[in-house]
């Protein structure tokens, strides 16, 4: 069965554990996610079955929104409520030390990725290091924020948005929060809103093809030549420029690339259903 749909993770369970779940409520044996929440985070979850999951790389997952609460005054090895060091009364902010706070760091911002994340590193991730006792060093990663605004401030809590980049990481972006109000922070929660077009919607199933970030292309050959993966001729297609493409095939698709005049498949009669 091929599917594509968005999950709602709930709060306390890893992505790959709660896969599971969505494995025995859709009786599947098979299937796989993109973009890995934080056990402390909720919200979107993009999932796939049968030939849909080989099209991750291929969906428009960005930009992604966030909705996060900043907790002034508690400290967390993992910027998050799961390892609170302390916590301590600060002073209250006016709303306008709140507002510059936030939009100081709106725009492309270089930090590094929390210790306990799912970065990987020598094929091992991060925060599983971190919990073996080994030292961990990651290396500064950009991100852009396009979008950051106040949702209510009552203190000693921060309720925000943000719209940022893929592969951004939130608590990273708390804790410079907290660093420009010049006290100790974590975020005491955390909603993925959408990535991209993605959003939940009850797990309703999605036509991948409104999803893609290729163009497509239009094959005028013999739609045999397809069906069985034969080599297509470049005349053949109507858009010849090198690049990544999906192709219609009736009942399927195919994803293809040119290169030089020379097209190779990159997945073959994926099925519309």
């Amino acid at each position: 069965m091929n599917r594509l749909f968005v999950v709602n993770k709930p709060i306390f369970q890893t992505s790959k554990g709660y896969m599971g779940y969505v494995k025995r409520k859709y009786n599947i044996k098979k299937l796989g996610y993109s973009g890995t929440l934080d056990p402390f985070a909720t919200g979107c979850l993009i999932v796939a079955t049968g030939q849909y999951t080989k099209l991750f790389q291929y969906l428009k997952k960005t930009p992604k929104a966030y909705s996060a609460t900043l907790w002034l005054g508690a400290k967390s090895d993992s910027f998050d409520i799961e390892n609170i060091i302390s916590i301590q009364d600060v002073n209250e902010f006016t709303i306008d030390e709140v507002y510059r706070a936030l939009e100081s760091i709106r725009g492309e911002i270089t930090y590094y990725p929390p210790k306990f994340s799912a970065k990987r590193i020598n094929g091992k991730r991060a925060c599983d290091l971190v919990r073996e006792g080994k030292e961990v060093k990651l290396k500064e990663i950009t991100s852009t924020i396009y979008d950051i605004h106040l949702i209510h401030y009552n203190h000693p809590f921060i309720h925000f948005e943000v719209m940022a980049s893929e592969g951004s990481y939130i608590r990273s972006f708390g804790q410079i929060i907290a660093k420009r109000l010049g006290v100790n922070a974590t975020l005491s929660s955390l909603k993925r809103l959408y990535e991209g077009a993605f959003y939940f919607d009850n797990e309703k199933a999605l036509n991948p093809l409104n999803f893609l970030k290729i163009p497509q292309n239009i094959y005028t050959g013999d739609i045999n030549y397809l069906k069985l993966g034969r080599k297509l001729s470049i005349e053949y297609l109507k858009n010849r420029e090198d690049g990544v493409y999906w192709v219609d095939g009736d009942n399927f698709f195919s994803i293809i690339e040119i290169r030089d005049k020379i097209i190779k498949y990159r997945l073959n009669r994926i099925s519309k259903s």
